[in-house]
């Protein structure tokens, strides 16, 4: 079969590999569509950040360079492993892309996220949604019922969005300000209008400020080079927004979010940085504000398939291209990097 391997910075080919084997207590999954996301980003350009690089196994997987990326997936089960009695050759499916040790318990009111040598399939080995099929773990493979498919390879990011909301401690009636409306800023809004918060969105991007207008998922998206965001906030709210959000990795855009919000907020980092920014601890202090970290998802899964199901977040509109799996780079990647106002989320069919 046909998958993107990674093999350094700016070193992604496509190959023919083995299919891989259906074991005891897995699922297999023909792969319909995967989205390149923001970190896969990072690991073409500054990486490897989260791949193991070649001579470095990963602890768990045993895995490193090259690997098969793509970790925000959807697919249809076409066989069940020994012990797999609960789901439906033919089920539409999602994989919470996680490569964790096989006694971390991962039930409700569980941090898995936070275990010991975490990783991602699609990063750190096991296969990847870059591939025609995959084999993964029963307790990682969540149905969708009737979402289409392609709108279903948006539940994994939707997923950190939603564990960046929860992290944030916010509730229906809380002003939020997004620092970048992105991918992630933008499926971050949608999780936020979802939970019934009034939510202001900072963007330089008119594509990207025109999408969060006509999905909803922003009550007024401001330009900081036409406005000062943090005195518009404030003028709408009196002691600033009650919750931020750092969705770009910009040191600007945190800045602004920490003289946006009121004292006692809460201020969730979402983005992945490649490299340590300055933070304005003296304002941090004197304010009060409690700045919290997110990586990932614990349980959140369910959750968000629900949400799309019933209708309150919806993902169509944030679907700006579908490619084949040998553009990858010429249409994926290279477009998002010089050509991301253009573009929300780039969906990859590894079969075409």
């Amino acid at each position: 079969m046909r998958a993107a391997r990674y093999y350094d910075r700016k070193d992604i080919r496509i190959e023919d590999v083995p299919e891989p084997e259906l074991t005891p207590g897995t699922v297999a999954i023909d792969v319909a569509w995967n989205g390149i996301c923001g970190t896969d980003l990072h690991e073409y350009l500054e990486g490897p950040i989260f791949i193991p690089p070649a001579g470095s196994p990963h602890p768990i997987s045993g895995e490193e360079a090259p690997v098969t990326l793509g970790h925000e997936f959807s697919g249809t089960v076409t066989a069940l492993g020994e012990g797999v009695d609960d789901l439906q050759i033919g089920e539409s499916v999602v994989v919470e892309p996680y490569i964790i040790r096989d006694d971390v318990e991962v039930g409700p009111g569980h941090s898995y996220q936070l275990s010991d040598d975490m990783n991602f399939i699609g990063l750190a080995g096991r296969g990847g949604g870059l591939a025609e099929k995959i084999v993964v773990q029963r307790r990682w493979v969540h149905p969708v019922g009737d979402i289409p498919l392609d709108e279903a390879a948006l539940i994994e990011p939707l997923s950190v969005a939603h564990h960046a909301f929860v992290r944030s401690g916010a509730k229906a009636g809380d002003v939020a300000v997004v620092g970048g409306a992105g991918p992630i800023g933008l499926l971050t809004a949608a999780v936020l209008k979802a939970y019934g918060l009034t939510v202001y969105i900072s963007e330089l991007s008119a594509a990207r400020k025109k999408a969060a207008l006509e999905t909803g998922v922003a009550d007024e998206v401001f330009d900081p080079r036409e406005v000062d965001v943090a005195d518009k906030v404030r003028e709408l709210t009196g002691a600033g927004a009650d919750v931020g959000f750092e969705c770009s990795s910009v040191p600007v855009v945190l800045d602004m979010l920490i003289d946006a919000v009121r004292p006692g907020a809460v201020i969730v980092n979402v983005s992945i940085w490649s490299y340590k920014p300055e933070v304005d601890m003296p304002a941090l202090v004197l304010k009060e504000i409690d700045l919290r970290g997110t990586i990932g998802y614990a349980n959140d899964h369910p959750a968000v398939i629900k949400l799309v199901q019933e209708g309150r977040v919806r993902l169509a509109p944030f679907i700006t291209a579908r490619i084949p799996l040998d553009e990858l780079v010429s249409g994926g990647f290279d477009q998002l990097i010089n050509n991301n106002e253009e573009h929300v989320k780039i969906l990859v069919n590894p079969n075409e």
